[in-house]
């Protein structure tokens, strides 16, 4: 392990201890010793990723007054997690935290069961819907009868279609955001913006920042780029980011990209208020990093009344810090791989220079399909049935999850997706493994993290509603209670150490 890319003070670390307690307070035989309990709490802020891998800690004398304890009491707990992995020191360089050497970390990305498979097992893997009927084929009939005039041309267009250009900048200034076309660029889905961006910007051993937990496969599309991942905690519950802890990234790390998503979180759910976005903003611009906001998951807020946010390009309408990843995968249907970026024009030009040598266009065919939606208001219509999919299948999942497993936690979004999942002390990646058995497909919450966090979790996406929703919570129940008695983890015990 690399020394640490971001530091935690004593007061801070202090205080999320302090927090820990008093929502894990409940009747005990017997209290651990002082360096026991103070050696758990850290390991559980790593393992749930409220502490970053590779962070810091404060030292042993500072920690020590800001705990109200002996020096020995802190010396003790951190020799403890340095025997089990959880942190390193080196002379004069301090001591930062770690996993073990044998826990397992998130080798790829999410990828869907091909449709073969679906008749046997629920799929929870992926965050995608149906494709919302009868808007797809009228989509594609209206980009037939559009398609005979490029048909006469090479059909490459590196920066996109100029009509869907004018069509992607004219939403954007219509929301209050002045947009060119030269500000735009059509890409094949948000993962294309994403490898575009980070190819551009982010060479071999330069640093992100990204949320933790994130998107999965944003982080291994990272990850295989060759990019050192700086994990910023989420702030707690769905109330978005924790704005010191950026601040200090920022500031210690200086990571020359950050990736957010401040619409509808994934997997969390969260929503971004507008002064956080303000703040993070001003935050990145004051640091020279280059914030990455992914909104593909910004039109799909599903209670009724919610208010949301301005866009966070609306704090930078130049788009000289703020680069904006737009998508019709998440909002239409994933099988339509359009994607765009929003950001100065001199970026655009750039990444269109630089995209010769990967994909060198978006299929014509498809963007002419999104063009017909947008310029004939069938988008709108297009997103309000998939809403009301997304609303039915979410009330449908938190009520079978609630009644089949109560003992799991979690926050029930105002939008999005997905629903992140505290699995009642269980590991995570044990249940997924476990419910391939038993027929459903979950995805374990390291997935979503840096470098083995999130154990405690699953992520559950809105994908399925009314019996299926049901069946999906049975299966899940079933495997869980494999996991808990060791049933579905041979000769290992039956609880993994994240509660």
């Amino acid at each position: 392990m690399a020394q640490w890319t971001s530091a935690v003070g004593a007061a801070q670390l202090a205080r999320q201890l302090g927090s820990q307690q008093s929502r894990s307070a409940g009747p005990q035989s017997r209290k651990p010793p002082a360096y026991r309990a103070l050696a758990d709490g850290v390991r559980l802020l790593v393992l749930e990723g409220r502490v970053p891998v590779a962070a810091r800690l404060p030292a042993e004398r500072e920690l020590a007054m800001a705990l109200s304890v002996s020096r020995t009491t802190v010396a003790a707990a951190y020799e403890a997690l340095r025997a089990e992995g959880f942190l390193e020191s080196r002379r004069g360089a301090g001591s930062w935290t770690a996993v073990p050497a044998g826990n397992p970390l998130p080798a790829r990305g999410l990828e869907p069961l091909p449709p073969e498979a679906l008749g046997s097992v629920i799929d929870l893997g992926t965050a995608a819907l149906p494709a919302p009927e009868p808007w797809l084929t009228r989509a594609v009939q209206g980009a037939l009868e559009e398609l005979p005039p490029y048909a006469h041309t090479h059909g490459d267009y590196p920066a996109g279609l100029p009509a869907l250009r004018q069509m992607l900048a004219d939403r954007y200034t219509a929301q209050g955001i002045p947009t060119m076309p030269e500000q735009i660029m059509v890409t094949t889905g948000a993962m294309g913006a994403m490898d575009a961006i980070c190819h551009l910007f982010a060479g071999r051993g330069e640093r992100i920042a990204v949320e933790s937990p994130s998107y999965a496969n944003i982080l291994q599309l990272m990850r295989e780029a060759g990019a050192r991942l700086v994990p910023v905690a989420m702030a707690e519950g769905l109330t978005g980011w924790d704005l010191p802890r950026w601040r200090q990234v920022l500031r210690d790390a200086a990571p020359r990209l950050a990736y957010v998503v401040a619409d509808f979180h994934n997997p969390t759910g969260a929503l971004a208020s507008e002064d956080q976005r303000r703040a993070l903003v001003e935050a990145a611009r004051s640091a020279g990093t280059v914030l990455v906001v992914d909104e593909t998951m910004t039109e799909l807020p599903l209670d009724e009344g919610l208010e949301m946010p301005r866009q966070v390009c609306s704090f930078d309408p130049s788009g000289s810090t703020v680069l904006t990843v737009g998508s019709a995968s998440k909002a239409f249907w994933a099988g339509m791989r359009i994607g765009w970026v929003r950001a100065a024009p001199e970026v655009v030009r750039s990444l269109v220079s630089a995209r010769a040598y990967a994909d060198l266009g978006t299929p014509v065919l498809e963007q002419l399909a999104i063009n017909w939606l947008m310029s004939t208001g069938g988008w709108e219509q297009a997103v309000e049935v998939r809403r009301g999919q997304a609303r039915e299948n979410r009330d449908a999942l938190v009520a079978a999850v609630r009644r089949e497993l109560p003992d799991w936690e979690f926050d029930v979004p105002g939008g999005g997706l997905t629903l992140w999942v505290r699995t009642g002390g269980l590991s995570g990646s044990r249940i997924a493994a476990v419910g391939e058995r038993v027929g459903v497909r979950v995805p374990s919450g390291p997935r979503f993290g840096v470098d083995g966090a999130f154990e405690g979790y699953v992520r559950l996406p809105f994908t399925v509603g009314g019996p299926v929703a049901e069946e999906a919570a049975v299966r899940l129940a079933a495997a869980a209670r494999l996991v808990e008695t060791g049933a579905g983890s041979g000769a290992e015990g039956p609880r993994t150490s994240v509660a």
